[in-house]
């Protein structure tokens, strides 16, 4: 009986240390005092992830949340999905594109073309935060990861990184040590998914934190509320960035409960 009773003191020592990140770090405060617009301020003028979606974001004073993905160049183009099917209506893949190939692209039948990070980063030049996510392909994860840190490095502006790709965020622990960063997560056990089962756990329930030890939990606002959750926000003390919140209600709520906002559909 003893035994057991140690036994399940360990295993919970252990989940609890696997959920621990690090809390405190200087620039958190700054970012909290900002509302951040889903990959800009979009709709129907201007398509996600455009830059007349982020020129209305800084225009009306709200940071931004945008994608960023690897082209076959080494430059970084800021767009949501790897596939080009959904937002341009064509069957390629942004990774084997180069710069001088996106402006052929409009964005949803607009005129609004793909942008590049570094036309983005220069627009906005310091005036609002950036929610920078870093998104892979299963084989770019340090190449991805390296070009978008070391081109942060020289923006005089706001910024942290996330990911939903845990190795992305630990590449940031190792080599970009004091830039804010992010992990990214939602119940994935709901969905189905290629990921196996047994990771898609792990980042549901946020046991790869002691790999990362991320500064913030982004975390989809309709699951958000998990033990592990609870006890990375209370214990731990980690930042949390609820996402995506559609309504005034969901927006007053993720205030209340602490949360940094990232919102699309309306503005708060």
């Amino acid at each position: 009986m003893i035994d057991m009773i140690i036994f399940i003191f360990v295993l919970i020592f252990l989940y609890l240390l696997m959920l621990r990140g690090r809390a405190g770090h200087p620039k958190m405060e700054e970012l909290k005092k900002w509302s951040y617009a889903h990959r800009g301020l979009h709709g129907d003028r201007f398509p996600e992830n455009s830059m007349g979606a982020f020129r209305q974001a800084v225009e009306a004073g709200y940071g931004m949340e945008l994608d960023v993905h690897l082209m076959a160049d080494g430059n970084l183009a800021v767009i949501h999905d790897s596939s080009l099917k959904r937002t341009v209506g064509v069957e390629k893949k942004i990774e084997e594109l180069t710069a001088a190939e996106l402006s052929a692209y409009k964005l949803q039948g607009t005129e609004e073309t793909i942008p590049l990070f570094a036309d983005v980063l220069k627009m906005v030049g310091g005036r609002v935060p950036l929610i920078v996510e870093i998104k892979t392909d299963g084989k770019n994860t340090a190449a991805v990861t390296e070009a978008t840190c070391r081109m942060l490095a020289e923006y005089p502006g706001l910024y942290c990184v996330e990911s939903f790709d845990p190795r992305a965020i630990a590449y940031v622990r190792k080599y970009f040590p004091d830039l804010v960063r992010g992990q990214l997560a939602h119940n994935s056990l709901k969905e189905k998914s290629p990921v196996p089962l047994f990771l898609r756990f792990l980042l549901t329930y946020q046991l790869m934190n002691c790999w990362v030890v991320p500064d913030f939990i982004a975390y989809r606002y309709a699951d958000r509320k998990t033990m592990s959750n609870f006890l990375c926000r209370k214990l731990w003390q980690i930042q949390g960035v609820s996402w995506t919140l559609t309504d005034m209600e969901q927006y007053e709520t993720a205030i209340n409960e602490d949360w940094i906002p990232i919102f699309e559909k309306f503005k708060p």
